[in-house]
This record gives C-alpha cells, sequence and structure tokens, in this order.
C-alpha cells in the first residue's frame, strides 16, 4: 500500500504532493546537469573538488525525493523528470564566472524555496526536507564569493548585468507564481509556510548586498518577466539585458 493509499487524503491534497514531489526532482536532477556540464570551465583543483562534492550531493536530494515519491505513489519518478527535463532544459553555462553567478543565484534560490517546506504537515517530505536545508547551507557562501572575487577583478564587466540577470531569473522560477490558488491552497493545509512572494522578497533581500559589492543592479521583475513582490529591494536598473526570448516564459502556478 502507499502512503497516498495509507493517508486518506483527498484528491487534491495527493496532487498537490506530487506536484511538489515533482518539481522537486526536477530541481534537484536539473542542478546536477548544469553544474556536471559545468566542470569543463573549474580552472582550480580547490574549486574542482567543491564543485564535485555539490554534484554528488545534489543526485542524493534527487535520489531521497525519488525514494519518497515511489513510496508515496508506488511508481518511480524518473520517467517524469527526464520528460520535464527534456522539455524545459535548465540553462547551462558557458564560463567559470557564468557557473559561479549559477550557483550563487540559481542554487540559493532553491535553497530558499526549500525552507518553506521544513514545517511541512506532511511528516516524509518535512523529513527529507530538512535534510536537504542542512546540507545545502554549505552551499550558500561559495557562489557569492567567487561571484564577488571575479566580478571584482573587473574582467567580466560587459557580461556580467546580462549573466546576473539571466540567472536571477532562473532562480526566482523556483518559487511559483505569487497569489496563485495553487500557492494559497498548499498555505491553508500546512504544506508550505508562505505564499511566494514573501519568499522572493526574502531571496531578493538576501542577494543585495553581494549585489551591490559587484556593480550589479535589479531589474524590475517585470522585465525578466516575473510576477513578484510588490517591496522591491532597490531601484530597479535599466531596462532588462536579456533578451526577450529568455523572458517570456510564464512561472508554475504552483
Amino acid at each position: 500500500m502507499t502512503k497516498a493509499q495509507e493517508t486518506g487524503g483527498d484528491d487534491r491534497w495527493q496532487r498537490t504532493l506530487v506536484q511538489m514531489m515533482q518539481g522537486q526532482a526536477y530541481r534537484e536532477l536539473a542542478a546536477v546537469h548544469l553544474f556536471g556540464h559545468g566542470l569543463q570551465f573549474v580552472p582550480e583543483m580547490r574549486w574542482l573538488k567543491l564543485f564535485t562534492w555539490h554534484i554528488r550531493e545534489e543526485l542524493e536530494h534527487y535520489e531521497a525525493v525519488a525514494r519518497m515519491y515511489h513510496d508515496f505513489t508506488g511508481e518511480s519518478i524518473e520517467p517524469v523528470v527526464n520528460e520535464r527535463l527534456a522539455a524545459r532544459p535548465v540553462p547551462l553555462a558557458a564560463s567559470f564566472y557564468e557557473l559561479a553567478m549559477a550557483q550563487f543565484l540559481y542554487d540559493r534560490g532553491g535553497f530558499w524555496q526549500l525552507r518553506e517546506y521544513e514545517e511541512c504537515s506532511f511528516e516524509p517530505y518535512r523529513k527529507v526536507v530538512r535534510k536537504i536545508v542542512e546540507e545545502e547551507r554549505g552551499h550558500q557562501a561559495l557562489g557569492e564569493r567567487l561571484v564577488v572575487e571575479l566580478s571584482l577583478t573587473g574582467r567580466y564587466d560587459a557580461d556580467k548585468q546580462r549573466l546576473f540577470e539571466r540567472w536571477l531569473r532562473q532562480g526566482l522560477l523556483s518559487f511559483g507564481r505569487p497569489g496563485s490558488d495553487g500557492a494559497r491552497y498548499a498555505v491553508a493545509i500546512g504544506l508550505k509556510k508562505r505564499d511566494p512572494a514573501a519568499v522572493m522578497q526574502d531571496f531578493l533581500d538576501d542577494i543585495t548586498s553581494a549585489m551591490r559589492l559587484c556593480g550589479l543592479v535589479f531589474p524590475s521583475l517585470a522585465a525578466l518577466g516575473i510576477e513578484g513582490p510588490e517591496k522591491a529591494p532597490a531601484a530597479p536598473g535599466p531596462e532588462s539585458a536579456l533578451p526577450h526570448t529568455e523572458r517570456s516564459a510564464g512561472q508554475s502556478a504552483a
């Protein structure tokens, strides 16, 4: 008997949990693909060791979510995640600087998103998330440190704003669409703590100091194609440096 059958939850509750698990598994495996591809750009042994450790940990997180999903549904999550990755492949870094920016923003966005499930009313999900969050804490300083150090060299001035916006958008997509019916339902039944807008705001506030050290500016979220919080952490900068094609895809409603 699966966990879904044991719990006796209604259809919407079960569908919401399935959606949460599928989304988390997608993000974990996407991170494996992203950082695995980026290893070719890592120039020094000290960084190579850290990034390979990170990849192994992300794969372990994917495996933990996959086990939970199988226990809950009786099915493998791999076909679903592989299909989603084929339809929506994660962007890949083209340089060490961009890999650092992805570590800083994509990975940190995932960390803030996961923290919203630390008190999840579904105990198996809560246990898995708490373990992942504790391990993810070790990644948070690495990307920020690298981006600040590399930005201050001045070698990346021509590209840094565009890459910042590209990976800021990817980080923000982790949270889903603020104010959606799905988000309200998940909060109401205790599966997560807050609406995505509040989580986005914490994430944006968290990266502001490093962003300013790097000489970067926040674009308006609308310019990135993101629905977000009303309060901006800083005055928006000029028109987004991203091509319009990178701003067009919408956010998930969950």
